[in-house]
């Protein structure tokens, strides 16, 4: 894969994010589900950290945050190397980001699982579609 060098900078309102999530899940039971990308138990939201936004987007999530993006709403990976080694970047629409956060999501937590004091409710991905 061909790498680009330098700095990116986002046109208009894009959004590029990196350490989008593809690989297998563990179940709080300790059960590992396998990565299921590409097939349709794989259709569910990622989380991905904020690279870069254009200068256009005025939304409140800032670099380093980490954002929801809808399924299939990014590019195919890219190589960028910015002078700190190489790095897998991805493009995402801005109207298809369904939240954001300042850390990390915990990878522990399905999406979908409702967290509250005392309480939570698991939905499977294809509750979703």
């Amino acid at each position: 894969m061909t790498v680009i060098k330098g700095k990116l900078i986002p046109i208009r309102d894009h959004v590029i994010v990196s350490d989008m999530y593809f690989g297998s899940q563990k179940s709080a039971g300790g059960i590992i589900i396998r990565d299921d990308d590409g097939t349709s138990r794989g259709i569910y939201p990622r989380w991905a950290k904020v690279h870069a936004k254009g200068l256009e987007n005025i939304d409140e999530y800032q670099i380093g945050d980490w954002v929801l993006v809808e399924h299939g709403r990014w590019t195919r990976g890219f190589q960028v190397d910015e002078g700190t080694g190489s790095i897998e970047l991805r493009r995402v629409e801005p109207s298809s980001i369904l939240l954001w956060q300042n850390e990390k999501p915990d990878t522990g937590i399905m999406v979908g699982d409702a967290i509250e004091v005392g309480r939570s409710t698991t939905h499977r991905p294809e509750d979703f579609i």
